[in-house]
């Protein structure tokens, strides 16, 4: 299996004359390659949030089941994205990603078509924790692409760009959900519409992404671009075996451990809103499904402004320094979900406002945590150093939005909710702020 995913080899060198076009051509290339291709991803990711308000009213599950079941996907995704990432770093992307993405367009479409996947807890569960699985073979391939393609004094504005495609892919489910309500009156729709979408997406990425640039015949990109890491020498374009990236780059790294501490509350508030929204927007605001579906795609849509200004930001305005420009959108967003929460029923512009501006804000501190993670490693060691990260936030942040923020609904109401969020907003902006005297230094200052 693994053999099947082993890296392309290095080829001969083109002549130079040939260089510079084949580098401009296929950038473009792999990038719409790996932005396309992840966005396929999301499309994926959050269905069951779409579907729970009917599997409480048709089934009769509680909020605490559902929620159960969906933290299979965050558990899973976690141990999935950190351990197929170091998978990822000795691996081909270009087999890698599209991959993951059959998988999981294989499960959405088991719980389209076969009663059986909904019959229980259980089922939903190792449903989920295989989609969840599947789901982390797409941001590591995706950030060694980048380190490979990108030098450093690119990588911010690139970054931030690409991450945007979650939101672009998340924010499609909502619109897909209601064509499928609408051609087969079935909310099912939300599982096997986007899964259809993911095939063609997945044969896509496939012919448009590459493996690193010496495979095609080109020079590392820091020759090519003359931009080159302090520290950098030949060892940085050899392999690193497993051990040595685990050891020497992840576990010894102290910065990379408080990102990814500060991520564990980045990712509860993410997910708590984005998860729940469907269900707190019909009990509590009385919003109708059109009304949700919509809120839920203006939620993802707005992070794609909010990404890029915040990858702006991060570059120009506070000069490479990521846990500043973190620590401002979390004090920021920590007031929107606070109108978000306050706002009573029959003010839905409000709402919509409130729900907007915390998909806005919140996207730029997930970008950026995943950019340190990469920013703070070797490139070989690029894909784990970012898996890391996603490790804390998806088995702490993501599994306590789904399971525990679920319970706390079902024991202490919407405000217990909404207390568990506000406290993750505050959690994580006390762990980014051992990280604002720790600075990326500009290409062009070295």
């Amino acid at each position: 299996m693994f053999a099947f995913f082993r890296p392309a080899p290095h080829r001969e060198t083109l002549p130079d004359e040939q260089i510079d076009s084949t580098y401009r051509r296929l950038r473009w290339q792999i990038f719409a390659g790996i932005f396309i291709g992840y966005a396929g991803y999301y499309l994926l990711r959050k269905n069951f949030s779409l579907a729970m308000p009917f599997l409480i009213e048709e089934e009769g599950y509680t909020r605490g089941q559902l929620g159960l079941a969906m933290s299979a996907i965050a558990i899973s995704y976690g141990l999935s994205k950190f351990l197929m990432g170091l998978v990822s770093d000795r691996s081909n992307p270009r087999y890698f990603l599209p991959f993951g993405l059959l998988v999981s367009a294989g499960v959405m479409f088991v719980f389209g078509f076969a009663p059986w996947a909904t019959s229980s807890v259980t089922m939903m569960f190792i449903l989920l924790f295989i989609n969840g699985w599947a789901q982390g073979m797409g941001w590591p391939p995706s950030g060694r692409t980048m380190v490979h393609w990108w030098s450093q004094k690119e990588r911010g504005g690139v970054v931030s760009v690409w991450n945007v495609a979650h939101n672009v892919g998340g924010g499609l489910i909502g619109p897909l959900f209601l064509v499928g309500m609408g051609l087969f009156n079935d909310w099912h729709a939300a599982f096997y519409v986007p899964a259809a979408v993911a095939l063609l997406v997945a044969v896509f990425a496939f012919m448009t992404m590459r493996d690193t640039p010496q495979s095609v015949g080109l020079p590392p990109i820091e020759q090519y671009k003359n931009d080159y890491p302090e520290g950098y020498d030949a060892s940085h374009e050899k392999e690193f075996s497993t051990k040595e990236i685990f050891v020497k780059y992840i576990l010894r790294n102290k910065m990379l451990w408080l990102i990814a501490f500060a991520n564990v509350f980045v990712y509860l508030l993410r997910y708590g809103v984005l998860d729940w929204a469907p269900t707190y927007l019909k009990e509590v605001k009385h919003f109708t499904v059109d009304s949700t579906s919509w809120a839920y795609f203006f939620y993802e849509w707005a992070g794609i402004p909010g990404t890029l200004l915040c990858g702006w930001m991060s570059d120009k305005v506070f000069r490479g320094n990521r846990g500043l420009t973190g620590v401002v959108f979390m004090a920021l967003v920590t007031v929107a979900t606070v109108v978000y929460w306050l706002n009573p029923p029959g003010n839905p512009i409000v709402d919509m406002v409130a729900l907007f501006s915390i998909g806005f804000l919140i996207y730029g501190p997930v970008m950026l945590i995943g950019l340190h993670a990469l920013e703070l490693a070797p490139k070989k060691a690029a894909g784990t150093a970012a898996g890391f990260t996603g490790l804390f936030g998806y088995l702490g942040g993501s599994v306590a939005a789904s399971a525990a923020m679920g319970y706390t609904v079902d024991h202490f109401g919407w405000d217990g909710g909404f207390v568990l969020l506000i406290g993750a907003c505050l959690l994580a902006i006390a762990f980014l702020i051992p990280t604002l005297w720790h600075k990326q230094i500009p290409s062009e200052e070295r």
